[in-house]
């Protein structure tokens, strides 16, 4: 595709994604894409998914999972995939698809939540969080949004950073090493939080240190061996999910050295290439996995098509990376 015609294809879209084609490809007045945005609300994915919500509140009766979901059968297996329809991952969408808080505000959900959901893990209250340090990152972002009381949760993540810098969701099994999944969850939470409160200096300090612990390893290498840490990392997945990958990881970067007025780290280098690389002769970035488990209604393509999101994202950060070029010493 010519620039115009990728252009014209991504436009193509729900409005989930085409605000942010217009915002951050384009650079349309905000007048147009805020009208765009606007529309998350009334069409669309983010139509669908407000439509969904359980009169108490949740989705799919649960926190985290689905109240149906049984946790001795099938669907529990290794390999059959998280379920993807609980409140979690309900609120996680919406609110990266740009909605406007406001519905869900005048719904009351995070007083419904606070009244009517808990966690699955020792049937803790909703806004406090349970164990696991990605969970409670997406809670903290999710009840920033929603106007909720995180204070605590938010104090938690901070006690629950690794010597390392990072974090681990299986700390409580006695992991002392951080994870790639893990960090780069945890910090998509923290920046959120800072972009919406303006954090605080304990945030930014622990926002700062898991970023290092990605940046040293080049965003996809053990620092061991050098050698990538595991084929999860490199490959071209939307929805991101829970799941790191690069150009995952790329795309929290580049948001958080636009917060900070910072170029691109160096050591990103490796990656972006990566990145640069997976994009088809078309422009495009291929879909190449669908992960497992249940969902509301499917957002992107099949494995094997050409993504709008993943070309969205990746077209993003390649443009981030190549107009700091000239930006780096020698």
């Amino acid at each position: 595709m010519g620039d115009r015609q990728l252009v014209d294809w991504l436009l193509d879209t729900d409005p989930a994604l085409r605000w942010q084609v217009e915002r951050d490809l384009l650079h349309a007045p905000p007048e147009v894409w805020q009208e765009t945005r606007a529309r998350v609300a009334t069409e669309g994915f983010g139509a669908r998914l407000l439509a969904l919500q359980d009169p108490d509140g949740q989705w799919a009766g649960g926190a985290f999972f689905p109240g149906d979901f049984d946790f001795t059968g099938p669907e529990a297996q290794v390999g059959a995939g998280q379920p993807w329809t609980a409140t979690t991952w309900s609120l996680n969408s919406l609110r990266e698809w740009g909605l406007d808080p406001a519905p869900l505000r005048e719904r009351g959900t995070a007083e419904l939540l606070a009244a009517n959901s808990r966690w699955e893990y020792d049937d803790l209250p909703y806004w406090g969080g349970e164990v696991d340090c990605c969970i409670n990152a997406w809670t903290l972002a999710n009840g920033v949004w929603l106007g909720a009381d995180v204070d605590a949760l938010r104090a938690e993540i901070l006690r629950l950073r690794m010597a390392d810098g990072g974090w681990n969701c299986e700390w409580v099994e006695g992991s002392v090493r951080s994870s790639f999944h893990s960090t780069l969850n945890t910090l998509k939470g923290l920046l959120y939080d800072e972009m919406t409160t303006g954090g605080s200096d304990e945030t930014r300090a622990a926002r700062r240190s898991g970023e290092e612990y990605l940046l040293r390893r080049g965003l996809f290498r053990r620092l061991s061996t050098g050698e990538p840490v595991a084929p999860w990392a490199l490959r071209y997945v939307y929805p991101f999910r829970a799941y790191y990958t690069v150009l995952n990881a790329a795309v929290y970067f580049r948001q958080a050295a636009l917060l900070d007025g910072t170029p691109p780290d160096p050591r990103m280098a490796d990656a972006m290439e990566l990145v640069r690389a997976a994009r088809t002769p078309d422009g495009t970035w291929v879909q190449e996995h669908r992960l497992p488990g249940r969902v509301w209604f499917e957002v992107d393509v099949p494995p094997g098509e050409p993504s709008p999101w993943l070309t969205f994202y990746g077209t993003l950060v390649l443009r981030w990376w190549d107009d700091h070029q000239d930006s780096w010493p020698g």
